[in-house]
């Protein structure tokens, strides 16, 4: 018997098994799951890695967007409120015989008397702002966050009084008796309400504009021989366009905020979004053809994602008022500042300022007789959108809610704007005379031709084939509203 040779079999078979043993362990402890994905372990095709850098630039403008929108919001009315009545802490526009479609602003309210302007601390260093009794207002940054309210909610109590707004990085002498207030943004807006008087069957603003006219802004530090007199332009029945950008100056004016403002006024993270796309404090923002080409398709494509949310509305559902109505709630049960109980609703705050503007705990916060409630709806009782083709109803229970007063106005879907009819003021209030029915109800109508019989006071007209939202103004919500006891019916569309 020869073994030679079946020592040379056994000799060969234990080297392949040994060689694929080793084989196979070599590429299992070789090959990870990302090496694995992305292409065997090599660098990607030129042509797909460039189009996937553009894909993340495209992305990142589309968040820019969506983030930075509160800025370029009140950047938007700041720029067109100062190029038709002046800029400079002295001046205030006042719209003395309410607004109407003619401004052009994110759902403006013309049951009211508006005061509007925006300060530069940066310019001015602190200032000094007496406020009226009663008005219903606040200061915020330039992000729109809440400095203060004023008035019931604010630490005046409604009583006016002496509020000291400090730029972001003063570190001075802060004198006592004012309600002072550190801005993190060396731009601020003042935003005032000031409430009308009850007329004959309408609403008398001469009241609401005196007070107005008796607020006082001034430089803590100046001397009284150098302080500018106050200057009060009436702004009603101009046309103004005070809407943000919707092209590439979004970016530019973008750009321009965050070189003047103080870098702790965006955290690292968000200027990390916004340098990615090109935007970094004291440096060009120059972008090639392809990127310009990326954020005109971003300033376009955004929006269009907005509102797409807005009309989808959100799966959660947190958004209505109510079990039972169309009704819903601006800031989705969060507070002023979109905060839910574990996260920032980014998505919420984005829908809010495409169509509106100014947030304050007011707005938010449960306050009986006080503060100021937004019920807003796009839909009718059968959950079709509101369109300006149609007739409408809303029947409004009696004793409805409002310490100070309700109001009900009709916007644009798209940018909360006014739509622009022959009525110019696409609202109603409650210090109109609107008849009341047997049970003491009110009813309002909305429709592209005022039916048969209806009152004046109670019809809003609509523009045919556009649709458009609806918003339930309650002054001084009282508990009947809080409770449920009160509800706004649904919308009815009529045959």
């Amino acid at each position: 018997m020869r073994v030679e040779p079946q020592i040379k079999l056994l000799a060969a078979a234990l080297l392949v098994a040994f060689c694929a043993g080793t084989s196979a362990a070599q590429e299992q402890a070789a090959i990870s799951p990302l090496v694995r994905q992305i292409n065997n372990g090599n660098w990607l095709d030129q042509k797909e890695a460039e189009s996937l850098r553009d894909e993340l630039y495209y992305q990142r403008a589309i968040h820019a967007y969506m983030t930075m929108l509160p800025a370029l919001n009140v950047i938007g009315m700041r720029d067109g409120s100062e190029k038709a009545f002046g800029a400079g802490y002295n001046v205030l526009p006042i719209w003395k015989e309410r607004m109407d479609a003619k401004t052009m602003v994110p759902t403006p309210n013309a049951d009211v008397i508006y005061s509007m302007s925006y300060l530069d601390l940066k310019k001015t260093g602190p200032l000094v702002i007496k406020a009226p009794p009663n008005v219903i207002g606040m200061f915020t940054d330039f992000f729109q966050r809440t400095i203060t309210d004023v008035g019931a909610i604010g630490p005046d109590r409604a009583r006016g009084g002496l509020y000291l707004l400090l730029p972001p990085d003063y570190d001075g002498h802060v004198p006592s008796s004012y309600f002072a207030f550190k801005s993190p943004t060396y731009n601020v807006f003042l935003f005032f309400r000031t409430v009308m008087a009850k007329g004959d069957g309408k609403p008398d603003p001469a009241p609401a504009v005196a007070a107005a006219e008796t607020t006082r802004v001034y430089p803590l530090w100046a001397e009284e021989k150098d302080i500018k007199p106050m200057e009060f332009p009436d702004a009603s029945g101009k046309r103004v366009d005070m809407m943000y950008p919707v092209d590439r100056q979004f970016w530019q004016k973008l750009k321009n905020f965050v070189d003047y403002e103080p870098v702790s006024a965006i955290d690292p993270e968000l200027r990390g979004v916004l340098a990615s796309i090109g935007i970094v404090k004291g440096k060009p923002f120059d972008p090639n053809q392809r990127q310009q080409e990326m954020l005109q398709k971003a300033v376009e494509t955004a929006p269009r994602m907005i509102l797409a949310l807005r009309q989808l509305g959100r799966e959660d559902g947190r958004n209505l008022y109510y079990k039972d109505r169309q009704w819903e709630r601006a800031w989705a049960g969060g507070t002023a500042e979109w905060m839910q109980e574990s996260y920032l609703d980014v998505n919420q705050r984005a829908g809010f300022f495409q169509y509106a503007y100014s947030s304050a705990p007011a707005m938010v916060m449960r306050t009986t007789g006080a503060g100021s409630k937004y019920p807003y709806t796009g839909r009718d009782a059968a959950g079709n959108f509101l369109n300006g083709s149609n007739t409408y109803k809303l029947r409004l229970p009696a004793n409805t809610p409002a310490a100070l007063f309700w109001a009900v106005t009709a916007y644009n879907v798209t940018d909360g704007t006014m739509p622009e009819t022959s009525q110019l003021m696409p609202s109603t209030n409650g210090y109109y005379d609107i008849p009341k029915q047997a049970d003491g109800s009110q009813e309002i109508w909305f429709g592209p031709a005022k039916p048969e019989g209806i009152a004046d006071a109670a019809f809003i007209q609509t523009i045919p084939g556009r649709d458009f939202l609806v918003a339930l103004r309650l002054y001084g919500a009282e508990d009947a509203f809080y409770d449920q006891t009160w509800k706004p019916d649904d919308i009815v569309k009529m045959k």
